[in-house]
């Protein structure tokens, strides 16, 4: 199964539309998954065409800190966490995560036991805005980056992420530059 992912669109504030090349890239996919800072749930249903959509509630996203947008909470895509099993890997999906290169493996455990209510062996998220794929222990912890506001920069290429689930449960990651 691929996934495509995404996250911290921050549209309308960062562009109007999702570039062309999210389109291009994520083309094919199983499922999207964004890791929020949606902003608009028009970004959802424009990522819904290309795959069913789940998204992560984003610290901006319910119009808080000034921001003039708001996501509907009501919208079943979006929770504030998601947890699923493919292949028999369990999945994570959440905006910020405290991870052990920023605080400690006892934060990071709890903070994954709080959101998915048990080990996961893959976390999504967002939130920084600088991509990633680290592996913390048995947990893969990925981060598309953003595909409007990369490193919270503007005019320049966003990314995005293909997570690749296989039959046997192999999991890999590719952060894809939009550029």
């Amino acid at each position: 199964m691929r996934i495509g992912l995404i996250s911290d669109t921050h549209i309308p504030e960062a562009c109007e539309h999702l570039p062309a090349r999210v389109f291009e890239v994520l083309d094919g996919v199983d499922l999207v998954m964004h890791a929020g800072d949606v902003y608009v749930n028009r970004v959802l249903d424009e990522l819904g065409a290309i795959a069913p959509v789940l998204a992560a509630l984003g610290n901006g996203d319910e119009g808080l800190d000034g921001h003039r947008h708001h996501l509907d909470t009501d919208d079943e895509r979006v929770r504030e966490a998601h947890v699923f099993e493919i292949e028999g890997v369990r999945i994570g999906l959440v905006h910020a995560i405290p991870t052990p290169d920023e605080t400690s493996e006892e934060v990071f455990r709890r903070a994954i036991e709080r959101n998915f209510g048990g080990p996961v062996d893959v976390i999504v998220q967002g939130h920084s805005h600088i991509e990633g794929v680290v592996r913390y222990g048995e947990t893969l912890v990925v981060n598309p980056g953003s595909a409007t506001l990369p490193r919270n920069l503007v005019d320049v290429p966003g990314t995005v992420a293909i997570l690749e689930i296989g039959q046997g449960g192999e999991v890999s990651a590719e952060i894809i530059s939009l550029g």
